[in-house]
């Protein structure tokens, strides 16, 4: 039998995890090709004071901040099977889950397969009908390195993950052009102090909105932290208030917010998410709606159905990432394999209709349809289920439950506390 070959673009924790287990599984796949952008491995962890482009004139990946601490405890955010560190605490700087993934990928001898500073430029899908034969599926897949030497490639699978933290989105504000100060998004925002003594109106307050809100004001800038949500309750640092969102800047370059209000800054950053991008595929070729917040039809959130050998790893959103990369690429492997077969082209599309209708009907916007909060345990588990692999141990979803309850009450403080897992089930507060 010929073993299988999967291109893997990206060398963040996705495409680490999915080059891992390939590796695992050598008498079906030959040893992954993995196509990186940068040096090194990592990806959204792997910090860059730079910001805007290289000297390679790339843009720079990283929307990583120099004081970035995560916000789910290491006990959760592990892959199941690679412990961090039992010594650190449970809340970490990105560096120490940067050197994480970097002895993930050294404990799985991954890094020879890697191709660095290498740029994907297409992923084509070729498809073959012999007579009489099922039509079959290779992808070819051209890349460029760094002195401009340019290949195209052929694969029985590619494993799209380049992440979604990268190209930013910037709503579009009316008379935004006559604002006088500066205007960023987090995507460019390294540290809190060229801010000092500064009036900051930060517009979104999700979880970079939230955080870099409270560095802001540990070094004297004015926060107005703008969003639609219902008025958080919990205390912020003085410094931070809440306003409504920003609808519009008037000629005179003075902020409008939606209840009326009227007021001025010198900065105004946006912490509004990302967007999709792909510039390698062509998305109608794949039968495909690549928008700014959703890419559809996805089967199981991983899979077009129209190319089920193409899969798109950690798309959800408000999820514990490296778990449930683990879970997908599990899965997709076992697609690859046979030993799960997928439904038709027509019931995984209709599969996905439905389910985006059912959440539509309860409310979700469209732009929220990859996000997945409480659904991301249901989810694991089918997957788990569905592809015999073990699924993840409930322990995960009972801490992870409740650091997203003290981080409600807590913004500031959650981060001092320390957990240990005990078994499967139960979990412990160290001192």
């Amino acid at each position: 039998m010929m073993l299988q070959r999967v291109a893997v673009v990206g060398a963040g924790a996705a495409g680490l995890c999915a080059a891992r287990h390939i590796l695992s599984r050598l008498n079906t796949f030959a040893p992954p090709v993995v196509f990186e952008l940068s040096d090194n491995v990592g990806g959204t962890w792997c910090y860059d004071e730079r910001v805007g482009t290289h000297d390679s004139r790339r843009p720079v990946h990283s929307s990583m901040y120099r004081d970035l601490r995560t916000n789910l405890p290491k006990e959760v955010m592990m892959f199941p099977d690679f412990p961090f560190d039992p010594q650190l605490s449970s809340f970490l700087p990105h560096q120490e889950v940067q050197r994480y993934l970097e002895s993930y990928c050294l404990s799985h001898d991954i890094r020879p397969h890697i191709r660095f500073n290498t740029v994907v430029e297409n992923v084509r899908p070729v498809v073959m009908a012999a007579k009489g034969e099922e039509a079959r599926t290779t992808w070819e897949v051209t890349s460029s390195d760094s002195s401009g030497c340019q290949k195209t490639e052929t694969f029985d699978s590619v494993f799209v993950c380049s992440g979604h933290y990268s190209d930013p989105h910037i709503p579009d504000i009316p008379g935004i052009e006559n604002f006088k100060g500066q205007v960023l998004h987090s995507h460019t925002y390294r540290y809190a102090e060229p801010y000092s003594g500064q009036s900051v109106v930060v517009l979104g307050a999700k979880a970079s909105g939230l955080d870099i809100s409270i560095e802001l004001a540990k070094v004297g800038a004015q926060v107005t932290l703008s969003h639609g949500h219902p008025r958080f309750t919990f205390p912020l640092p003085a410094g931070i208030h809440q306003s409504s969102p920003v609808v519009a800047v008037g000629e005179d370059g003075n902020i409008r917010f939606q209840d009326g209000s009227v007021g001025t800054a010198d900065v105004l950053m946006f912490c509004t998410g990302y967007n999709f991008r792909y510039p390698f595929l062509d998305a109608a070729q794949l039968g495909l709606e690549i928008q700014d917040h959703l890419v559809s039809p996805l089967y199981r959130f991983l899979i077009p159905p129209a190319f089920p050998s193409l899969f798109f790893i950690g798309m959800c959103k408000i999820i514990c990432p490296f778990p449930n990369f683990n879970c997908q690429v599990q899965f997709a492997l076992s697609v690859l394999d046979g030993s799960v077969s997928l439904p038709s082209q027509a019931q995984m599309e209709e599969e996905v209709r439905q389910d985006q209708q059912e959440r539509t009907e309860r409310g979700v916007q469209q732009r929220h349809l990859l996000v997945m909060g409480r659904d991301q345990w249901e989810y694991c588990q089918t997957l788990a289920r569905t592809a015999g692999f073990p699924p993840l141990p409930p322990v995960v979803r009972s801490l992870y439950e409740e650091v997203w309850r003290q981080r409600r009450v807590h913004p500031e403080n959650y981060r001092r506390l320390n957990y240990r897992l005990i078994s499967d089930t139960e979990w412990e507060l160290i001192d």
